[in-house]
């Protein structure tokens, strides 16, 4: 019997074949007018559609008849810091203005007005607001997030943050992967990064272990420098977690060196890495996830990706959701990727999916469409995926389908 049957796909981006590099990025191994046939929350067979409708007729729980529309597999978000407590838009207007970060900063803002304002909210409070956050993200086709704690910086509300994730896991449909960042700045009156760093690794780091899948650390100027990353990284994997970096975001900081060093699942942001940083992270098998969404919001220079992509890396793509970097639309980060970055939307699409599941250690579960694999995908109202970065903003999640049930139905709206 099989859960579900979608018949005539014009277009089945599948991104078969495993994590793409270099050239291969531009092979997103599309089949054309084919049927998807899910068996218990897997793919099970992809073939020419009058071949496999006639094959499963009568075993068919729900029926899906695409139209000639295109498929493409549920977006992976290896990068977001998505459970925080209200917002910072009275700070936009600042931005506009031409304040600096730093100078927002300065007066009270940027990451320490969100931990006060994340401290204070209750368990509660915070899991409202961040499945609020899921839903948006899921209606654009996500099914797959990774999100960072980050807005506490004591042990209390860190541990707090971890726990409504894991909450979350228990009350939405998407994939959660959790990642400790209690070393995301240093907290006001915490005696200087030495002695944060020291009470990370002794207080919070062991209890937060429990919690987590990855740990990750801001190391950039200003904030943490290479040696306290790595004392906070080597901590962390001494405990199990799988390590992840803030690198090279703001300046040249080491923080891409560092990844290779440790055999990093990723390193993240790379604005300024240059072409050696990146051969030792294609060397180290590290992936590169990349935040152009970030860059725009910030009015800044972006991330070479082009390349990061003639040096084999296989880049990833991320939203940062963040109260800096409200953004919840994979399909608009791959707009950003396009045009600011020169991506292809093929290599932008393999960027949103398998190579963002490498990012998260996912890529043999999620991130394509092929057998055996979790029957994640996303029907576009469109014929191509090429349509996903070239209409910007726009929301072509037609049906968005997680694990082989409809999560996300819009077949009735014109």
């Amino acid at each position: 019997m099989s859960d579900l049957l979608v018949t005539n796909v014009g277009e089945c981006a599948t991104l078969a074949g495993g994590v793409r590099r270099g050239a291969a990025m531009r092979d997103a191994a599309i089949q054309k007018d084919v049927a998807i046939v899910v068996v218990d929350g897997l793919v099970k067979e992809i073939g020419p559609t009058e071949k496999v409708a006639r094959k499963w007729r009568g075993e068919v729980d729900l029926r899906i008849n695409a139209g000639g529309r295109a498929v493409v597999p549920g977006f992976v978000d290896p990068h977001t810091h998505a459970v925080f407590a209200d917002d910072r838009a009275h700070e936009y207007d600042l931005k506009l203005q031409g304040l600096s970060y730093g100078e927002i900063l300065a007066r009270g803002g940027g990451i320490h007005y969100t931990v006060e304002r994340t401290r204070k909210a209750s368990r509660a409070e915070l899991l409202k607001q961040l499945l609020g956050r899921l839903d948006r993200a899921l209606d654009h086709g996500t099914t797959t997030m990774e999100i960072k704690t980050g807005y506490g910086l004591d042990k209390d509300t860190e541990l707090r943050l971890l726990e409504v994730v894991g909450d979350a896991t228990e009350r939405h449909v998407m994939d959660l992967v959790t990642t400790f960042m209690g070393a995301h700045a240093i907290p006001k009156d915490s005696g200087g990064q030495e002695a944060y760093a020291d009470f990370v690794i002794d207080e919070v780091l062991p209890e937060a272990a429990e919690g987590a899948e990855f740990v990750d650390v801001f190391c950039e100027e200003g904030v943490f420098d290479v040696p306290t990353s790595r004392r906070i990284l080597e901590a962390g994997r001494g405990l199990g977690l799988s390590v992840k970096v803030h690198a090279d975001e703001l300046a040249r900081s080491g923080g891409s060196r560092l990844a290779a060093e440790l055999h990093a699942t990723s390193a993240d942001h790379l604005l300024h890495a240059t072409k050696e940083d990146i051969a030792g992270l294609v060397e180290a098998d590290v992936v590169p996830v990349l935040l152009p969404g970030t860059a725009f919001n910030l009015g800044g220079g972006y991330a070479d990706a082009r390349q990061m992509i003639a040096l084999g890396a296989p880049v990833a793509l991320a939203t940062d959701l963040n109260p800096n970097c409200w953004l919840e639309s994979m399909p608009l980060v791959m707009s950003f990727a396009c045009t600011a970055m020169r991506m292809t939307p093929a290599e932008a699409l393999a960027a949103c999916t398998i190579n963002a599941a490498a990012a998260l250690g996912r890529e043999a579960e999620v991130g394509s469409i092929e057998p055996g694999k979790r029957a994640d995908f996303v029907l576009l109202d469109a014929p191509s995926h090429a349509h996903l970065p070239y209409r910007l903003g726009g929301n072509l999640a037609w049906r968005v389908v997680k694990d082989g049930i409809v999560v996300v139905d819009r077949s009735d709206r014109r």
